[in-house]
C-alpha cells in the first residue's frame, strides 16, 4: 500500500511539474520567438530536474538552492563538462525568474550560485582547401547528389544555420538579385547575399533535380527529402559526416562547421566584423568577435611555420 501510495503521489508531482514547464516554454515562445530546438532543450533540462526533485519528494516550485546545489554536483560527479553545467544553471534561472516574475514564487533559489568558468572555445573550422574538397564529393550527376551539393555551397556561400537551411522555402530565393531572405532566432529577418557559385548551383538544382525529388508531391520546401518534407538536422548531419568521411578530412565537424568556415574565411580576407555579424543574424557582436580569434589563431600557426623566427 505504502509503495501504491508512493507512486501516486509521483504520479501528481509530474503532472504539477510538466505544467510547469509546458508554462514556462510556452511563454518563451510567446514572448521571444526561440526556436523549437531551443524550447526542447529547455524542457530536457528542467525535466532532468524535476525528474530527480521527485525522488526527493519535492518539485520545481518548492525547490531549494541545496537542491539546486545538490544536483548539479552529483552532475559534475558523473562527468558533466563545465560548459554542460553551465548551460543547465542557465535554464534553471531563467526558469526560476519566470517563477518570480509569475508571483509564484518569492525568492529565486538559483541567485546566488556562481556559475563555473569557461574556457572560451574557438569553433571548428576547415581550410579553404578543405571546403573544397567537401563540395566535391555529392555526386552532382544524381538528383539527390546536385540538391545535397546545392545545399553545401548555400551554406558555406551564405552562413546559413542548418536549420534556417533545411527550412529554406522556395519564395525565399531572389536569384534575379542573389539574395535569401531568411528568418533567424527570435523572429528576425535577414537578407544575405548567395554569389555567383551558389546562384549557378541552384539554377541547375531547380531546373534538373527538385521536380525528380518531388515526383509527384506539392511542396514549397527548397530542399524536400521524403515526400516533400524538410530535411531533419540529424539526416543533414549524417549527409556532413558522410561527405567528409568521403574527402578525407579528419578533423572532428558539427553541423555549423561550414557557418563557422563562412565567417572565418571571411575575416580572413579582411571583412568587417560588423558586416560578418549582419549576415550570420548575431544580435551581440561579442558573439561574432569569437571568429577574429579564429583568423588569430590561423595567422600564429602561419607564423610559427613559415617566419625563421617563428
Amino acid at each position: 500500500m505504502a509503495s501504491a501510495a508512493r507512486q501516486s503521489s509521483f504520479n501528481k508531482l509530474d503532472i504539477i511539474n510538466q505544467g510547469i514547464i509546458e508554462d514556462f516554454t510556452d511563454t518563451l515562445w510567446m514572448e521571444y520567438g526561440l526556436s523549437k530546438n531551443t524550447l526542447s532543450s529547455y524542457r530536457a533540462d528542467l525535466s532532468g530536474f524535476a525528474l530527480w526533485l521527485e525522488k526527493q519528494g519535492s518539485h520545481l516550485s518548492i525547490a531549494q538552492r541545496t537542491h539546486l546545489l545538490d544536483y548539479l554536483a552529483r552532475r559534475i560527479q558523473k562527468g558533466s563538462q563545465p560548459r554542460s553545467t553551465a548551460r543547465l544553471l542557465s535554464s534553471l534561472r531563467r526558469f526560476y525568474q519566470h517563477l518570480v516574475r509569475e508571483g509564484l514564487i518569492e525568492e529565486d533559489p538559483s541567485a546566488r550560485i556562481d556559475a563555473p568558468k569557461l574556457g572560451r572555445s574557438l569553433p571548428q573550422s576547415l581550410t579553404e582547401d578543405e571546403v573544397e574538397k567537401l563540395l566535391e564529393q555529392p555526386d552532382a550527376s544524381t538528383a539527390q547528389g546536385l540538391r545535397d551539393r546545392t545545399m553545401l555551397e548555400i551554406l558555406y556561400a551564405t552562413g546559413l544555420r542548418v536549420s534556417e537551411l533545411i527550412q529554406l522555402r522556395v519564395e525565399q530565393l531572389n536569384l534575379r538579385q542573389g539574395v535569401v531572405r531568411v528568418t533567424g532566432k527570435g523572429g528576425k529577418d535577414r537578407l544575405v547575399p548567395m554569389g555567383e557559385e551558389s546562384i549557378a548551383w541552384v539554377n541547375t538544382y531547380m531546373g534538373d533535380a527538385r521536380h525528380v525529388l518531388l515526383g509527384d508531391v506539392q511542396s514549397d520546401i527548397l530542399f524536400p527529402a521524403r515526400k516533400g518534407s524538410a530535411m531533419t538536422r540529424q539526416t543533414f548531419w549524417y549527409m556532413i559526416k558522410r561527405y567528409s568521411l568521403k574527402a578525407g578530412i579528419k578533423k572532428s565537424l558539427s553541423p555549423h562547421t561550414l557557418r563557422h568556415a563562412f565567417a572565418t574565411h571571411l575575416i580572413n580576407h579582411g571583412a568587417d566584423l560588423r558586416v560578418v555579424q549582419m549576415l550570420l543574424g548575431h544580435s551581440d557582436l561579442s558573439t561574432t568577435q569569437i571568429y577574429t580569434h579564429v583568423a588569430r589563431e590561423r595567422l600564429k600557426k602561419m607564423h610559427e611555420q613559415h617566419h625563421p623566427r617563428g
